[in-house]
């Protein structure tokens, strides 16, 4: 039951802000630090503006069951805009606007928009050649820019439209809970991307049921910085501001200083952003001295021994669901006899890592991927509570979470509420018992309705009994939580036969502290190979300590002088194959095929920006593929 008993009976999620405006009128709703000039949104000012943005556009022509292309990144007005739109009637198509301008047009094309709402005028530039193939007739500017007089397309900046929304009256539209609100069309590491079709009730079960995982108080400060389009981060932001959260928009260049100035109390991310809070806190650790370098890694070694002997004992611990009652008595002796120094490691080490983090975190939520073991232990030993859940763009996306009282390490946690899952057999469909890997299935009410005009696609991933096939693997464990175990389709398959999941074993390099991203290659090979981008800060650190004076090429350097350079040295070549080996080795479930037996540095990082990851930080393995794919052959040339 959520927290907030008058959203129990909506059937549109709109509906949810002329609530929130009465209970939470004064408090801080959206707050931008970043933008010129600041902004700061009480929910009262919210929902008016809201109202004003739909009454606006309801003046200007747009009727319900209309669609409107919401081409625009993170800021007070994207939620103004998307909110006002659904209010207006309307469904939205979303995407950002530093994707592709192919895919925007495609999106633009696929979506049947009326409308088309822009980020600024050099979005409507890039898309403008688009805009007169679509049968267009309205352009709404979310900045204050004149719009240019000879658009042959009616267009208004945002002051504009709300002049527009402030001298009309809001028409209300009913909207029911099968009757579409957004298409959020898939980030496709593969293929052409696809409209998930999601309804106001679709939305709204997951604002009337995150609060099963996390439950926020009214005034708690949620720090913001992944795309507010992408359904994960949407649907949060939906459910903590119906709780009365303020939401404060941070980025990427300001994130660990607005983590000190905000103090978050909650924030969702995925796995890379929690590593590269991981990376910064080891670096500050390399740069102490080699004193208190022993002492801190003494007390990580012990309290590493200390919450492992905690999960035996409490039976949550992945690896160790079989022991026996002497074992675990035994883990429950070791635990109690290290707690007090662990306690001591707290409040020497681990309490200033956390007054760093800003000191109020309660919780933080990963997904988008697999959360690395070791950042999963590092986040527990330093008690900064990372819940993980699980689910994707088709199913709103939440299906499942850990929680604070059920927070299995390892884990995507048990399914959140009217939710179910099944695993069947790859290959047969048949249901497989617990504890046995296969494909997993979904159904519940987060379930999209299907893709957009693509019944055929639909029908493959939904069946007549209303189960959605995830495409992801995994298996359930004793007390009904998931756990991925990859992605069907990610599957290295080695010439020997060999089924090889690249996550979990690139999620165990990436501890490494001298590997800051990697991707395992090998299909049809006799063995793996990876794709490394070197952290070279931390190799630069270990030569000083090997008295050796290494220089490093700069990221745009050609091949040639990077295979010339100290990179490929025997000293920084050896040390990679130790810390390979080690990492594979120590992974549970090691197999002696997921040896990686050769490797190739490169200097540029995966990135949004080149291409080599979605939004959602998550590599396109396809595209990575193919721009190295010279390199990738010349790995098993021999």
């Amino acid at each position: 039951m959520t927290t907030i008993p008058e959203y129990a009976n909506l059937t549109a999620l709109p509906d949810i802000w002329a609530i929130a405006a009465k209970k939470f009128p004064d408090i801080l709703a959206l707050h931008d630090p970043h933008s010129k000039p600041e902004v700061k949104l009480t929910f009262a000012q919210l929902y008016q503006q809201i109202k004003q943005f739909a009454s606006g556009l309801q003046a200007l022509g747009v009727t319900p069951d209309d669609k409107i292309s919401l081409i625009a990144d993170n800021s007070p007005r994207w939620f103004i805009a998307d909110q006002g739109s659904m209010l207006a009637g309307a469904a939205n198509a979303v995407r950002s606007a530093q994707a592709d301008k192919n895919e925007l047009a495609y999106i633009l094309r696929d979506s049947d928009s009326s409308t088309l709402i822009v980020e600024n005028q050099k979005t409507l530039d890039k898309l403008r050649s688009f805009c007169d193939e679509i049968p267009l007739q309205l352009i709404i500017l979310l900045s204050d820019e004149t719009p240019k007089t000879d658009d042959s397309i009616k267009t208004l900046n945002y002051s504009q439209l709300m002049e527009q929304g402030a001298n009309n009256t809001l028409q209300p539209i009913t909207k029911e809970d099968d009757d579409l609100a957004t298409l959020i069309y898939t980030s496709g590491t593969t293929g052409q991307p696809k409209g998930a079709m999601l309804s106001h009730g679709n939305l709204l079960h997951q604002v009337k049921n995150l609060d099963a995982i996390i439950q926020p108080k009214a005034g708690d400060i949620v720090l913001s910085i992944l795309p507010s389009w992408h359904s994960y981060e949407r649907s949060a932001e939906y459910f903590l501001l119906s709780q009365g959260c303020t939401l404060t928009y941070t980025n990427i260049r300001n994130f660990k200083t607005d983590l000190k100035k905000f103090k978050p109390h909650h924030m969702v991310g995925v796995p890379r952003l929690w590593d590269s809070l991981y990376e910064g806190i080891q670096k500050q650790l390399r740069d102490q001295s080699p004193t208190q370098q022993k002492i801190v890694q003494f007390f990580f070694n012990l309290s590493q021994t200390f919450i492992l002997s905690r999960r035996i004992a409490n039976n949550m611990s992945l690896e160790h669901f079989d022991a026996s009652g002497t074992e675990r008595f035994i883990a429950r002796l070791k635990a109690s006899l290290l707690a007090p120094l662990h306690s001591l490691g707290d409040k020497l080490v681990y309490n200033k890592i956390r007054e760093g983090l800003g000191g109020n975190f309660e919780t933080l939520v990963s997904g988008g991927g697999s959360l690395a073991k070791h950042l999963d232990d590092f986040y527990e030993i330093i008690n900064v509570p990372v819940l993980v859940g699980y689910g994707l763009t088709e199913t709103s996306p939440v299906t499942n979470a850990r929680t604070h009282s059920h927070n299995l390490r390892g884990s995507s946690g048990q399914p959140i509420p009217k939710t179910e899952i099944k695993i069947v057999d790859l290959d047969t469909g048949e249901p497989l018992s617990q504890g046995k890997k296969g494909v997993v299935l979904i159904r519940g009410p987060q379930v999209m309705q299907g893709y957009y005009k693509k019944p055929e696609a639909t029908a493959k991933a939904i069946n007549s009994e209303g189960w959605f096939n995830s495409g992801d693997l995994g298996w359930i464990t004793p007390m009904n939580d998931l756990v991925i175990t990859g992605r069907a389709k990610d599957t290295i398959v080695l010439s020997n036969g060999e089924n090889i999941e690249p996550q979990p074993i690139e999620d165990a390099c990436v501890r490494s502290a001298y590997i800051d991203q990697m991707m395992l290659v090998g299909q049809d090979q006799k063995a793996l190979g990876a794709l490394i981008v070197p952290n070279l800060d931390a190799l630069q650190t270990w030569g000083k300590n090997q008295q050796l004076n290494l220089t490093f090429p700069p990221e745009d350097a050609s091949r040639e002088a990077i295979v010339n350079s100290d990179l490929y040295g025997k000293p920084v070549q050896d040390l990679f194959k130790q810390e390979l080996n080690r990492e594979v080795k120590n992974r549970p479930g090691y197999r002696a095929d997921d040896q990686i037996k050769a490797f190739e540095l490169i200097l540029e990082p995966f990135s949004v920006e080149n291409g080599m990851m979605t939004q959602t930080l998550k590599i396109k393995r396809p595209v990575v593929t193919e721009r190295y794919q010279g390199m990738i052959d010349g790995m098993f040339e021999s």
